[in-house]
Protein backbone atom coordinates (compact mmCIF):
# COMPACT_ATOMS: atom_id res chain seq x y z
CA UNK A 1 0.00 0.00 0.00
CA UNK A 2 1.25 3.38 -1.07
CA UNK A 3 1.92 6.09 1.65
CA UNK A 4 -0.52 8.45 -0.04
CA UNK A 5 -2.98 5.48 -0.25
CA UNK A 6 -2.47 5.18 3.78
CA UNK A 7 -2.74 8.79 4.70
CA UNK A 8 -6.05 8.80 2.83
CA UNK A 9 -7.39 5.85 4.82
CA UNK A 10 -9.99 6.96 7.49
CA UNK A 11 -9.05 6.31 10.83
CA UNK A 12 -10.82 3.62 12.88
CA UNK A 13 -12.83 4.46 16.20
CA UNK A 14 -13.13 2.87 19.40
CA UNK A 15 -16.52 4.21 19.76
CA UNK A 16 -17.78 2.24 16.54
CA UNK A 17 -16.54 -0.64 18.45
CA UNK A 18 -19.02 -3.10 20.41
CA UNK A 19 -16.93 -6.50 20.49
CA UNK A 20 -18.11 -9.70 21.91
CA UNK A 21 -15.85 -11.87 23.86
CA UNK A 22 -16.16 -15.64 23.97
CA UNK A 23 -15.90 -18.03 26.94
CA UNK A 24 -13.40 -19.85 25.43
CA UNK A 25 -11.20 -16.63 24.19
CA UNK A 26 -11.19 -15.45 27.82
CA UNK A 27 -9.56 -19.19 28.96
CA UNK A 28 -7.58 -18.88 25.54
CA UNK A 29 -6.05 -15.64 26.30
CA UNK A 30 -5.14 -16.31 30.34
CA UNK A 31 -1.26 -16.05 29.54
CA UNK A 32 1.19 -13.08 30.20
CA UNK A 33 -0.13 -10.29 27.77
CA UNK A 34 1.92 -9.20 24.35
CA UNK A 35 3.90 -7.03 26.36
CA UNK A 36 5.33 -9.66 28.67
CA UNK A 37 5.74 -12.33 26.11
CA UNK A 38 8.94 -11.90 25.91
CA UNK A 39 10.01 -11.45 29.00
CA UNK A 40 12.43 -13.65 31.55
CA UNK A 41 13.86 -13.48 35.11
CA UNK A 42 17.35 -12.73 33.26
CA UNK A 43 15.46 -9.23 31.30
CA UNK A 44 14.41 -7.67 35.06
CA UNK A 45 17.03 -5.05 35.49
CA UNK A 46 17.12 -5.03 39.37
CA UNK A 47 17.37 -1.68 40.72
CA UNK A 48 21.47 -1.53 42.15
CA UNK A 49 19.79 0.73 45.48
CA UNK A 50 16.98 -1.57 45.88
CA UNK A 51 18.43 -5.54 47.28
CA UNK A 52 14.77 -6.61 47.82
CA UNK A 53 14.47 -7.04 44.05
CA UNK A 54 17.37 -8.74 43.17
CA UNK A 55 16.01 -11.29 46.26
CA UNK A 56 12.64 -11.60 44.50
CA UNK A 57 14.61 -12.99 41.35
CA UNK A 58 16.41 -15.46 43.60
CA UNK A 59 13.24 -16.63 45.17
CA UNK A 60 11.02 -16.63 42.30
CA UNK A 61 13.16 -18.43 40.35
CA UNK A 62 13.83 -21.05 43.15
CA UNK A 63 9.71 -21.06 43.32
CA UNK A 64 9.50 -21.69 39.83
CA UNK A 65 11.97 -24.57 39.79
CA UNK A 66 10.08 -26.64 42.48
CA UNK A 67 6.97 -26.51 40.50
CA UNK A 68 8.26 -29.21 37.85
CA UNK A 69 7.49 -33.16 38.11
CA UNK A 70 3.98 -35.20 38.05
CA UNK A 71 1.05 -32.86 38.28
CA UNK A 72 -0.80 -32.56 41.59
CA UNK A 73 -4.23 -34.65 40.56
CA UNK A 74 -4.98 -38.04 39.82
CA UNK A 75 -3.09 -40.69 41.31
CA UNK A 76 0.09 -39.77 43.62
CA UNK A 77 -1.52 -36.34 44.06
CA UNK A 78 1.18 -34.04 46.04
CA UNK A 79 -0.47 -32.50 48.80
CA UNK A 80 1.09 -28.77 48.68
CA UNK A 81 -1.69 -27.23 50.07
CA UNK A 82 -2.24 -30.49 53.10
CA UNK A 83 -4.42 -28.50 55.96
CA UNK A 84 -1.16 -29.29 58.29
CA UNK A 85 0.70 -27.25 61.12
CA UNK A 86 3.79 -27.21 58.76
CA UNK A 87 4.56 -27.90 55.35
CA UNK A 88 8.03 -29.06 54.86
CA UNK A 89 8.39 -27.77 51.30
CA UNK A 90 7.00 -24.27 53.17
CA UNK A 91 4.57 -22.15 51.17
CA UNK A 92 3.50 -23.05 47.62
CA UNK A 93 2.26 -19.80 46.48
CA UNK A 94 3.98 -16.32 46.41
CA UNK A 95 2.61 -13.07 46.94
CA UNK A 96 4.14 -10.01 45.15
CA UNK A 97 4.36 -6.85 47.87
CA UNK A 98 5.12 -2.92 46.22
CA UNK A 99 4.30 0.01 44.82
CA UNK A 100 3.26 0.65 41.36
CA UNK A 101 5.85 0.16 39.01
CA UNK A 102 8.44 -2.07 40.35
CA UNK A 103 8.25 -4.68 38.14
CA UNK A 104 5.67 -7.12 39.76
CA UNK A 105 4.40 -7.93 36.48
CA UNK A 106 7.14 -8.39 34.54
CA UNK A 107 8.29 -10.63 37.93
CA UNK A 108 4.54 -12.53 37.83
CA UNK A 109 4.69 -12.68 33.82
CA UNK A 110 8.58 -14.57 34.22
CA UNK A 111 7.62 -16.83 36.74
CA UNK A 112 4.65 -18.22 33.85
CA UNK A 113 7.62 -18.45 31.85
CA UNK A 114 9.75 -20.21 34.07
CA UNK A 115 7.52 -23.11 35.42
CA UNK A 116 8.31 -26.36 34.24
CA UNK A 117 4.85 -27.15 32.22
CA UNK A 118 3.02 -26.81 29.32
CA UNK A 119 1.51 -23.10 28.51
CA UNK A 120 -2.02 -25.04 28.90
CA UNK A 121 -1.13 -25.99 32.35
CA UNK A 122 -0.11 -22.45 33.03
CA UNK A 123 -2.82 -19.90 33.79
CA UNK A 124 -1.66 -15.83 33.81
CA UNK A 125 -4.71 -12.82 33.97
CA UNK A 126 -5.68 -9.69 36.00
CA UNK A 127 -7.98 -10.06 39.09
CA UNK A 128 -10.60 -8.84 36.73
CA UNK A 129 -10.32 -11.09 33.67
CA UNK A 130 -10.61 -13.96 36.20
CA UNK A 131 -14.19 -12.60 37.79
CA UNK A 132 -15.01 -12.29 33.80
CA UNK A 133 -13.77 -15.69 33.48
CA UNK A 134 -16.10 -16.70 36.19
CA UNK A 135 -18.83 -14.57 34.91
CA UNK A 136 -18.99 -16.53 31.53
CA UNK A 137 -18.22 -19.95 32.81
CA UNK A 138 -19.81 -20.40 36.38
CA UNK A 139 -18.19 -21.36 39.40
CA UNK A 140 -18.37 -24.68 39.20
CA UNK A 141 -17.01 -24.78 35.50
CA UNK A 142 -14.23 -22.66 36.12
CA UNK A 143 -13.47 -24.62 39.24
CA UNK A 144 -13.24 -27.56 36.79
CA UNK A 145 -11.06 -25.48 34.22
CA UNK A 146 -8.49 -24.45 36.21
CA UNK A 147 -8.20 -27.32 38.74
CA UNK A 148 -5.79 -29.38 36.38
CA UNK A 149 -3.16 -26.50 36.35
CA UNK A 150 0.05 -26.69 37.71
CA UNK A 151 -0.05 -22.71 38.75
CA UNK A 152 -1.61 -19.86 38.49
CA UNK A 153 -0.86 -15.93 38.08
CA UNK A 154 -3.24 -13.29 39.45
CA UNK A 155 -1.85 -9.97 38.36
CA UNK A 156 -3.79 -6.75 40.61
CA UNK A 157 -5.65 -8.96 42.43
CA UNK A 158 -8.69 -6.21 43.27
CA UNK A 159 -9.41 -5.93 47.23
CA UNK A 160 -11.81 -2.78 46.67
CA UNK A 161 -15.11 -4.81 46.38
CA UNK A 162 -15.96 -7.74 49.15
CA UNK A 163 -17.90 -9.63 47.24
CA UNK A 164 -15.41 -10.41 44.18
CA UNK A 165 -13.13 -11.17 47.23
CA UNK A 166 -15.00 -13.78 48.51
CA UNK A 167 -15.98 -15.05 45.24
CA UNK A 168 -12.33 -15.29 43.68
CA UNK A 169 -11.16 -16.31 47.29
CA UNK A 170 -13.43 -19.00 47.46
CA UNK A 171 -12.13 -20.01 44.02
CA UNK A 172 -8.82 -20.12 44.99
CA UNK A 173 -9.76 -22.56 47.90
CA UNK A 174 -10.74 -25.16 45.33
CA UNK A 175 -7.90 -25.30 43.48
CA UNK A 176 -5.56 -24.93 46.33
CA UNK A 177 -7.38 -28.54 47.36
CA UNK A 178 -6.62 -29.20 43.87
CA UNK A 179 -3.06 -28.47 44.09
CA UNK A 180 -2.98 -25.58 42.09
CA UNK A 181 0.23 -23.42 43.04
CA UNK A 182 -0.47 -19.76 43.12
CA UNK A 183 1.37 -16.45 42.97
CA UNK A 184 -0.30 -12.91 43.17
CA UNK A 185 0.06 -9.43 43.28
CA UNK A 186 -2.70 -6.67 44.80
CA UNK A 187 -4.41 -3.83 44.52
CA UNK A 188 -4.83 -0.91 47.48
CA UNK A 189 -8.51 -1.24 49.40
CA UNK A 190 -10.46 1.65 49.83
CA UNK A 191 -9.04 4.36 52.07
CA UNK A 192 -5.75 2.74 52.15
CA UNK A 193 -3.16 5.36 51.30
CA UNK A 194 0.66 5.55 52.69
CA UNK A 195 3.28 4.95 49.77
CA UNK A 196 0.86 3.56 46.63
CA UNK A 197 1.42 -0.21 47.96
CA UNK A 198 -0.94 -3.01 49.27
CA UNK A 199 0.86 -3.94 52.80
CA UNK A 200 1.02 -8.01 52.58
CA UNK A 201 -0.41 -8.11 56.09
CA UNK A 202 -3.57 -6.70 54.80
CA UNK A 203 -3.55 -8.48 51.56
CA UNK A 204 -3.24 -11.77 54.06
CA UNK A 205 -5.82 -10.75 55.95
CA UNK A 206 -8.67 -10.25 53.46
CA UNK A 207 -7.77 -13.72 51.94
CA UNK A 208 -7.93 -14.95 55.13
CA UNK A 209 -8.08 -19.05 55.14
CA UNK A 210 -5.61 -18.73 52.10
CA UNK A 211 -3.31 -16.61 53.54
CA UNK A 212 -0.99 -19.32 55.32
CA UNK A 213 -0.30 -20.96 51.34
CA UNK A 214 1.16 -17.53 50.10
CA UNK A 215 4.73 -16.28 51.02
CA UNK A 216 5.11 -12.82 51.11
CA UNK A 217 7.51 -11.46 48.96
CA UNK A 218 8.70 -7.31 49.51
CA UNK A 219 9.74 -5.86 46.72
CA UNK A 220 10.83 -1.90 47.09
CA UNK A 221 12.00 0.40 44.40
CA UNK A 222 11.36 3.21 42.22
CA UNK A 223 8.54 3.39 39.05
CA UNK A 224 10.95 1.91 36.65
CA UNK A 225 8.34 3.43 33.85
CA UNK A 226 10.05 6.75 34.85
CA UNK A 227 14.11 5.58 35.97
CA UNK A 228 16.17 7.85 34.18
CA UNK A 229 13.71 8.89 31.34
CA UNK A 230 13.01 12.72 30.41
CA UNK A 231 9.43 13.90 31.85
CA UNK A 232 6.52 12.67 29.18
CA UNK A 233 5.78 15.25 26.39
CA UNK A 234 3.48 17.80 26.39
CA UNK A 235 -0.01 17.29 24.52
CA UNK A 236 -0.39 17.98 20.80
CA UNK A 237 -2.83 19.75 18.86
CA UNK A 238 -6.04 18.27 17.81
CA UNK A 239 -4.66 19.09 14.14
CA UNK A 240 -1.27 17.35 15.03
CA UNK A 241 -3.14 14.46 16.13
CA UNK A 242 -5.54 13.86 13.24
CA UNK A 243 -3.03 13.62 10.88
CA UNK A 244 -0.76 11.33 12.54
CA UNK A 245 -4.11 8.90 13.15
CA UNK A 246 -4.67 9.68 9.22
CA UNK A 247 -0.72 8.74 8.61
CA UNK A 248 -0.58 5.36 10.87
CA UNK A 249 -1.97 2.22 9.41
CA UNK A 250 -3.99 0.37 12.18
CA UNK A 251 -4.85 3.68 14.29
CA UNK A 252 -7.91 4.89 15.54
CA UNK A 253 -8.79 8.57 16.26
CA UNK A 254 -11.99 9.48 18.85
CA UNK A 255 -12.53 12.36 21.01
CA UNK A 256 -12.38 11.84 24.80
CA UNK A 257 -15.32 12.56 26.13
CA UNK A 258 -17.16 10.39 23.56
CA UNK A 259 -14.62 7.43 24.16
CA UNK A 260 -15.04 7.74 27.89
CA UNK A 261 -19.33 7.72 27.37
CA UNK A 262 -18.60 4.21 24.93
CA UNK A 263 -16.48 2.92 27.44
CA UNK A 264 -20.05 2.79 29.69
CA UNK A 265 -21.83 0.58 27.38
CA UNK A 266 -19.03 -1.71 27.10
CA UNK A 267 -18.35 -4.57 29.87
CA UNK A 268 -14.00 -4.12 30.90
CA UNK A 269 -13.92 -7.44 30.15
CA UNK A 270 -14.21 -6.78 26.29
CA UNK A 271 -11.53 -3.23 26.73
CA UNK A 272 -9.12 -5.67 25.64
CA UNK A 273 -10.99 -6.61 22.30
CA UNK A 274 -12.02 -3.26 21.86
CA UNK A 275 -8.24 -3.10 21.09
CA UNK A 276 -8.11 -5.67 18.62
CA UNK A 277 -5.52 -5.24 15.59
CA UNK A 278 -4.72 -1.36 16.78
CA UNK A 279 -1.40 0.11 16.20
CA UNK A 280 -1.84 3.59 18.02
CA UNK A 281 -4.72 5.41 19.75
CA UNK A 282 -5.35 9.05 19.16
CA UNK A 283 -7.16 10.92 21.17
CA UNK A 284 -8.37 14.21 20.65
CA UNK A 285 -9.76 17.28 23.96
CA UNK A 286 -8.60 15.14 26.61
CA UNK A 287 -10.44 16.41 29.80
CA UNK A 288 -10.23 15.80 33.61
CA UNK A 289 -12.17 12.57 33.78
CA UNK A 290 -16.06 13.18 35.54
CA UNK A 291 -16.62 10.75 38.22
CA UNK A 292 -15.01 7.85 40.11
CA UNK A 293 -17.17 5.06 37.85
CA UNK A 294 -15.77 6.71 35.07
CA UNK A 295 -12.28 6.81 36.31
CA UNK A 296 -12.36 3.06 37.05
CA UNK A 297 -13.19 2.37 33.60
CA UNK A 298 -10.33 3.84 32.19
CA UNK A 299 -8.18 2.56 34.60
CA UNK A 300 -9.04 -1.15 32.78
CA UNK A 301 -8.18 0.18 29.30
CA UNK A 302 -5.20 2.40 29.95
CA UNK A 303 -3.78 -1.16 31.86
CA UNK A 304 -5.13 -2.71 28.26
CA UNK A 305 -3.61 -1.09 26.02
CA UNK A 306 -0.17 -1.19 28.18
CA UNK A 307 -0.42 -4.92 28.16
CA UNK A 308 -1.00 -4.77 24.19
CA UNK A 309 2.09 -1.66 23.65
CA UNK A 310 -0.56 0.32 21.68
CA UNK A 311 0.75 3.95 21.80
CA UNK A 312 -1.64 6.88 22.91
CA UNK A 313 -1.09 10.16 21.62
CA UNK A 314 -3.61 13.29 22.72
CA UNK A 315 -4.39 16.57 22.61
CA UNK A 316 -5.70 18.32 25.53
CA UNK A 317 -4.83 18.19 28.97
CA UNK A 318 -1.56 15.97 29.85
CA UNK A 319 -2.37 12.81 31.64
CA UNK A 320 -0.94 13.58 35.28
CA UNK A 321 -3.79 15.52 35.37
CA UNK A 322 -6.82 13.67 34.27
CA UNK A 323 -7.45 12.55 37.80
CA UNK A 324 -8.61 14.84 40.05
CA UNK A 325 -6.59 16.01 43.58
CA UNK A 326 -9.84 14.25 45.39
CA UNK A 327 -9.12 10.90 43.49
CA UNK A 328 -5.79 10.86 43.94
CA UNK A 329 -5.95 10.68 47.55
CA UNK A 330 -9.16 8.62 47.52
CA UNK A 331 -9.37 4.53 48.54
CA UNK A 332 -8.78 3.75 44.50
CA UNK A 333 -5.29 6.22 44.68
CA UNK A 334 -3.09 3.31 43.79
CA UNK A 335 -5.04 2.43 40.70
CA UNK A 336 -4.86 6.29 39.00
CA UNK A 337 -1.58 6.31 39.85
CA UNK A 338 -0.62 3.08 37.65
CA UNK A 339 -2.79 4.67 35.07
CA UNK A 340 -1.04 7.81 34.90
CA UNK A 341 2.29 6.07 34.63
CA UNK A 342 0.77 3.68 32.15
CA UNK A 343 -0.54 6.62 29.83
CA UNK A 344 2.75 8.36 30.51
CA UNK A 345 4.98 5.27 29.38
CA UNK A 346 2.55 4.99 25.80
CA UNK A 347 2.69 8.82 25.37
CA UNK A 348 6.46 8.37 25.08
CA UNK A 349 5.61 5.97 22.81
CA UNK A 350 3.38 8.04 20.77
CA UNK A 351 5.69 10.68 19.96
CA UNK A 352 7.30 8.98 16.89
CA UNK A 353 4.07 9.30 14.70
CA UNK A 354 4.01 13.09 15.22
CA UNK A 355 7.50 13.23 14.48
CA UNK A 356 7.78 11.02 11.55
Amino acid sequence: MSTRAITEAAPLSLCAREPHVPADRLVAEMVPPPRFDAVRFDTYIPDPKQPSQTEAVRVLSAFAGGLGGAHATGAGKRRWFARKPAEPTGPRGVYLDGGYGVGKTHLLASLWHATPAEPALKAFGTFVELTNLVGALGFQQTVKTLSGHRLLCIDEFELDDPGDTVLVSSLLGKLVEAGVALAATSNTLPGKLGEGRFAAADFLREIQGLSAHFRPLRIDGEDYRHRGLPEAPAPFSDEQVAKAAYATAGSSLDDFPHLLDHLSRVHPSRYGALTDGLTAVCLTDVQPVPDQSTALRLVVLADRLYDREVPVLASGLPFDRLFSEEMLKGGYRKKYFRAISRLTALARDAKRLVDQ
